[in-house]
């Protein structure tokens, strides 16, 4: 059966003192160090016109784009990419470090004599650590290490959101989902800057806001939902793979009550690590600390409205921080 073919990139690297002669028209990848081309030159001799000593002489990097079969860069024992330590018996029969350290005293079962043992492929090793692939999701445009493509496609900032309005199924990056929000559900969009409170009077009405970061675009979806004895539930997630566990933003939001209500200034708070979604504005679930719980006393009246619970509104204050130095180059 013939493999699907896949699409990688690899260079070699120059020695140190020609390290600036890189190519300045083609995108260059980082791979390791320990790889170089090397020719050698035939001198003529200078006396007698013949042939002489063999010159050694170094390349510029180079870089290169080739097509492979992918079953090479898996292992036929368990199928998965290949990632060092690479092992190779003397009969040239491959293996993962994974199946190798299962295989009783390292033996090739493919061997017929059984007396194959797995070493390790150092040059293999340099293969596998230096093949790289483009990653599939749409805007991302990043060449990633083969078998780190799974690890790095579920966590990529560019993985694919899904709409959750009822009856819709468009799938898109979150800046592209945040556009169809906007021009096919007419949800509202509203720039934050981070580190700094912004103030939003949230329609009970119109449960969805979008909120876009100043300085990256990066997505949130505000969500705005009703929990019993009238209280109304704030939510906002971050619009990226629900595989990237690891939080990337800080949120506190608030509400303040008017004195006139109860004669005295007084507040509804909360402080929390902001999770992230695929499905972002999906209906608040109850179980989750993600929200901020707002008693009916805290609604305003909607401007320009009547009466009724559809014309109130969240008097919001919000706050979003990045927890630390990040870039999506590091995702």
């Amino acid at each position: 059966m013939q493999g699907a073919a896949v699409a990688v990139e690899g260079r070699s690297r120059a020695s140190p003192d020609k390290a600036d002669e890189e190519s300045a028209k083609k995108p260059r990848l980082d791979l390791p160090d320990a790889h170089s081309v090397k020719q050698e030159l035939v001198a003529p001799d200078a006396a007698g016109g013949g042939e002489g000593g063999a010159i050694v002489a170094y390349s510029p990097r180079e870089e290169l784009a080739v097509r492979i079969d992918k079953r090479l860069l898996h292992c036929p024992l368990c199928t998965l990419p290949f990632k060092p330590p690479v092992f190779q018996c003397k009969a040239g029969h491959l293996a993962c470090g994974g199946c190798v350290a299962e295989l009783p005293c390292g033996q090739c079962k493919a061997c017929v004599d059984g007396a194959g043992f797995f070493d390790p492929c150092p040059a293999l090793d340099a293969v596998v650590s230096s093949t790289r692939t483009e990653c599939p999701n749409p805007g991302c445009k990043r060449y990633v290490t083969y078998h780190e493509v799974p690890e790095h496609q579920t966590a990529c900032p560019h993985a694919p959101c899904r709409c959750t309005e009822p009856g819709c199924g468009y799938v898109g990056a979150p800046q592209a989902l945040a556009g169809h929000l906007h021009t096919v559900h007419s949800v509202p969009v509203r720039a934050v800057q981070y580190g700094k409170a912004s103030q939003l009077r949230v329609l009970v009405s119109a449960p969805r806001l979008v909120l876009l970061g100043d300085d990256d675009n990066r997505v949130f979806l505000l969500t705005v939902g009703a929990l019993s004895a009238g209280v109304t539930a704030v939510s906002v997630v971050c619009a990226r793979a629900s595989a990237a566990t690891r939080p990337r933003f800080a949120c506190k939001m608030w509400v303040n009550l008017e004195p006139a209500k109860c004669g005295k200034e007084d507040m509804v708070l909360v402080d929390m690590h902001m999770r992230s979604s695929s499905s972002p504005g999906a209906v608040v679930a109850a179980g989750e600390p993600t929200f901020l719980m707002v008693p009916p006393m805290y609604l305003v009246p909607a401007a320009a409205a009547g009466d009724g619970a559809a014309s109130m509104e969240v008097p919001l204050h919000i706050r979003i921080d990045k927890l630390s130095p990040w870039s999506d180059a590091l995702v």
